[in-house]
């Protein structure tokens, strides 16, 4: 099991002059925290139009700070938005090579389409071809990277013959994942060869289900883009450690439900004014969960029974250490930790990835080495 941070870089308000200036830099300083403290991956989301939420509409430019002030741990865009009018392939590819150069290859690859119009619509995109566009996008991103000389007559976009600069210091490119949340986008990423980013806010014996079907199509890939298979199944959960079990549930379960609520608040009035028959086949599953009874954080849930259950992970150690198994039992190869969240303050968050790295991290890596030891 391995161990990243995930940012969507919350603002909650009220806000100030400095509150965003303030979230993005305490977020680095976490960053290099982590990185001491045996994290092997940071993630940051492309997210536009969400207030609060996630102040996150360029995460190649935050990243690209991050490579100067870190040295080993892997930079992760989960995800970058693949519509052309929001990210041209051409500049996707411009951009994830710079950052791979800056950082001397330390770049992952996540991709995306956004799972609600609310993000995509005011930029001109057309929800029933997002996913078709994501296609093409990965299949021809990795190509510019690897030739010299490259074109493209497809679908979504025409590209004359050229060179496309610059190239990846990763050979022969960075790894290539995409956000799953759907269970047929589990299997999508099984058979493109990508990892599987697993953003689906639940207990994690429910996930193992997709990560069980991810695994069986990637298997043998059929469609694969890119020049290898990344078999892996990165999971996010809210993550909040504290050298008190009770302290760590009284901190970390609001500020995790106002997480969900702020969320819900902006996307559930949009799907829920929308007939479901007029919605695209590839965003029905994410319109019919807004009107399902049972998903996380409804209201009635009480943040314990969400840490109880493994849907967050809150706790001192021990717990934590006890809910990341069962995440490691679905499948999970990464545990995506999602700590700052709504208004933990920043102390509390350096605090939480300090105890992960003198007790969570070395206890999975001991783990690791007796395995090892048996085979």
């Amino acid at each position: 099991m391995k161990f990243g941070l995930l940012f969507e870089l919350n603002v909650p308000k009220p806000w100030g002059d400095r509150t965003e200036y303030d979230t993005f830099h305490q977020a680095a300083d976490q960053t290099v925290l982590a990185e001491q403290q045996g994290f092997e991956y940071v993630w940051a989301v492309e997210h536009h139009f969400l207030p609060e939420f996630a102040h996150s509409g360029a995460p190649e430019v935050w990243l690209g700070y991050l490579a100067s002030r870190t040295s080993t741990i892997r930079l992760g865009h989960g995800v970058v938005l693949l519509e052309g009018k929001i990210n041209h392939p051409i500049r996707v590819a411009e951009r994830i090579a710079t950052l791979d150069i800056m950082s001397n290859g330390r770049v992952e690859f996540g991709t995306g389409r956004s799972a609600h119009p609310w993000q995509i619509e005011p930029f001109g995109c057309e929800l029933a071809e997002t996913r078709d566009e994501w296609a093409e996008a990965i299949d021809i991103i990795p190509k510019m990277w690897s030739t010299d000389w490259f074109s493209h007559k497809g679908k979504f976009w025409d590209i004359p013959e050229r060179n496309i600069l610059p190239k990846p210091i990763q050979k022969p490119h960075p790894p290539l994942w995409v956000a799953c949340a759907q269970p047929d986008t589990f299997e999508m990423a099984g058979r493109k060869g990508v990892g599987a980013l697993c953003f689906t806010l639940a207990q994690p014996g429910q996930m193992k289900e997709r990560i069980d079907r991810y695994r069986t199509a990637i298997a043998t890939a059929p469609e694969q883009a890119g020049l290898f298979k990344n078999n892996q199944v990165g999971a996010f959960t809210v993550v909040y450690c504290d050298d008190d079990n009770q302290r760590a549930r009284d901190l970390g379960g609001p500020n995790a439900l106002w997480y969900y609520a702020t969320l819900r608040n902006i996307y559930d009035p949009v799907w829920m004014q929308r007939n479901l028959e007029d919605v695209p086949p590839s965003y029905r599953w994410h319109a019919q969960l807004v009107r399902s009874d049972d998903r996380v954080g409804n209201k009635g849930w009480d943040y314990n029974q969400l840490i109880d259950n493994g849907s967050m992970c809150v706790g001192d150690p021990d717990h934590c250490i006890r809910t990341i198994e069962k995440y490691e039992a679905a499948g999970a190869d990464q545990l995506l930790c999602f700590m700052q969240v709504g208004r933990i303050p920043h102390e509390k968050v350096m605090n939480s990835i300090m105890l992960f790295g003198k007790y969570v991290i070395p206890y999975f890596a001991k783990k690791a080495r007796g395995k090892a030891t048996l085979l």
